[in-house]
């Protein structure tokens, strides 16, 4: 899929130095970060998830224990 990236001047030059700096092209650069953002929130709602269930699971006994 096709799409538009409106940069700020500044983040225009930023990463074109970047991936002069690295030997890659900003396409490349721009695709990684894509997927780290991805991954991290993935990673961010399974915890969140997980420590939803074990809340409700646990929270009488964590309530006694107050």
């Amino acid at each position: 899929m096709a799409m538009n990236l409106r940069l700020r001047d500044d983040q225009t030059e930023a990463l074109k130095r970047r991936a002069e700096q690295e030997g890659t092209s900003m396409h490349a650069i721009l695709l990684k970060a894509v997927d780290d953002y991805l991954a991290r929130t993935a990673q961010e709602a399974i915890v969140r998830q997980t420590a939803k269930e074990q809340a409700a699971k646990w929270g009488e006994l964590m309530d006694r224990l107050k």
